[in-house]
Formats: structure tokens, sequence, C-alpha cells
């Protein structure tokens, strides 16, 4: 007899001196003998039983049917439809003791028939309408922060460009600097008028920041377009790169052929003379 045939009869044997028949018993791949399971009470189930509550809410009475097993929270959105009454705003009253939101009704000792009090918890409802409220507010704030933004950025493409014009010796209506100073002053009083916290803040006085320093910008300009009078027309052509980059050249030099300053240039050997011009 094989060592495996003689384990499983001594197993058997075991199994019925302690009242368990051999068919309780089945062999695994591995070898080992194992006591079956019993698929029959694992696919039976205890059905949780319904029950009928009474809310009272004022001065009218809601019956509601839910799992015994149930918790208040889940009551109480099952109250919200009938009463009109937000969730959070919700305080149940069981046996004169109100019960948390996460207590379950079986445990709290609630059967069928069961009566509850249900009233509004006037604080919750404040606090949760002032939240509402600034969360509105700071939803206006940052569309009104993005819009002022994108003004900004289309003013700041105009002062770029007289910037252009300015550096490149154009000369440019005063009229236009001014009211560019003013569409921006415009854009800062209303970034003022924003109440922001947090990050709004922050972006609101970014976008400060900006304005000032495009106003600023623009003053400089305009010192630098009336000091322009009507020079650029004298400029030469292939000095206006220079000038873009804010490099002006302090002397004009050319070759004079002819002069009759016999005090400055020998005429059979005419020399450079320099003309300087202020900026």
């Amino acid at each position: 007899m094989s060592k495996e045939l003689l384990r499983m009869k001594t197993n058997n044997k075991k199994a019925n001196g302690n009242g368990l028949s051999s068919s309780a018993w089945e062999m695994k791949p591995g070898g080992m003998l194992v006591q079956k399971r019993n698929s029959d009470s694992n696919q039976s189930s205890v059905t949780v039983p319904i029950i009928r509550l009474k809310v009272k809410y004022g001065s009218s009475y809601h019956e509601v049917k839910i799992s015994s097993q149930a918790t208040f929270g889940e009551l109480k959105k099952m109250l919200a439809g009938p009463t009109g009454l937000h969730t959070e705003d919700q305080k149940i009253f069981y046996k004169e003791k109100e019960r948390d939101s996460r207590g379950f009704l079986d445990v709290a000792g609630l059967k069928d028939g069961s009566k509850l009090v249900l009233v509004e918890d006037e604080i919750i409802k404040e606090k949760r309408y002032l939240e509402s409220r600034r969360n509105a507010k700071m939803e206006n704030a940052s569309k009104e922060i993005t819009a002022i933004r994108l003004e900004i950025d289309k003013l700041a493409k105009q002062v770029a460009n007289v910037e252009m014009d300015i550096y490149g010796a154009k000369k440019v209506t005063e009229i236009l600097l001014l009211s560019l100073i003013e569409l921006l002053m415009t854009q800062l009083i209303k970034l003022d008028g924003i109440t922001a916290d947090g990050d709004l803040k922050l972006q609101r006085r970014m976008q400060v920041k900006r304005v000032q320093k495009y106003i600023e910008t623009l003053d400089m300009l305009k010192i630098r377009n009336s000091a322009l009078g009507n020079h650029n027309a004298k400029v030469p052509m292939h000095h206006k790169n220079r000038i873009i980059t804010g490099q002006m050249p302090k002397s004009i030099y050319y070759q004079q052929e002819q002069t009759k300053m016999g005090n400055f240039a020998d005429q059979s050997n005419p020399g450079p003379v320099v003309v300087t011009t202020k900026w």
C-alpha cells in the first residue's frame, strides 16, 4: 500500500473520530486532505429588512422607507427632496439625541415605526451661505482679472510698436502716447477695485506691476519723442538699426570736398569735419 493511500485512511479515521464523514473531506492537488467548504452556506444570505420611519419636520410628518442597516447620512439624503433642506443643514434627533450622519440606524436602535425629529441647523446654513457667496465672488474676480489681462496684452503690443517707432527716430503724436497712458490707468483702476485672496491676489498684483511698467515706459517715451523734434528726417538710413537698439551715434563724419574755411582745413588735402548731435 502506498504512503499516499495510508495517509488518506489515517485522515479518514481521524475525521470519523471527530464526527465528520469522509465525504466532508477533499484531496487537494498537492496531496493535502482538507475539509470541504459548504457552498450552500456561502450562497445563503440574510435578507436586510426595510423599515418605515416617521420623521417630523416642523408641523409636517414624512414617512420614509429605508434599509435598517442604512446610515443617518443616507436618511438625510432621502429627506432632502421632500423637506427641501440641504443635507448639511439637517439635524436628526432620535430619543432626544442628535445622531451623527455616520451612525447606523439599527445600531441606534431604530425599528419599523420609529419616530424621529428633523430640524434645520441655522448656523451651518449661514456658514454654507457665506461660503457660497465667497466662492461666487472669487469666481467673478477670476473672470475680471482674466478680462483685464487680455486687455493689457493688447495695450502692451501698442506700447511696443510706439517704442519701436520712437527708438527708430520716428516721431509719433503726443495724443497717441497720452491715450495709451489713459487706457492703462483705466485698467489700473479696475484692478484696484477687485477684492481677491490667495492665488487671485497674486495674479492681480502681477497685472498691476505690468501696467505700472508700461506707464513708466510711456513716460520715458514722451520725453524721447519730444526731443526728436523734426530731426528725424536728417538721420541717415544706415544709422537706424543702431538707433533702435538705443546706441545713438555721438558724431557724424563726412568728407568735405570744398570748403571756404581755410583756418580749419587745407583745400589741397581736405580733412574730416566732426558735427556733434545732442540727443
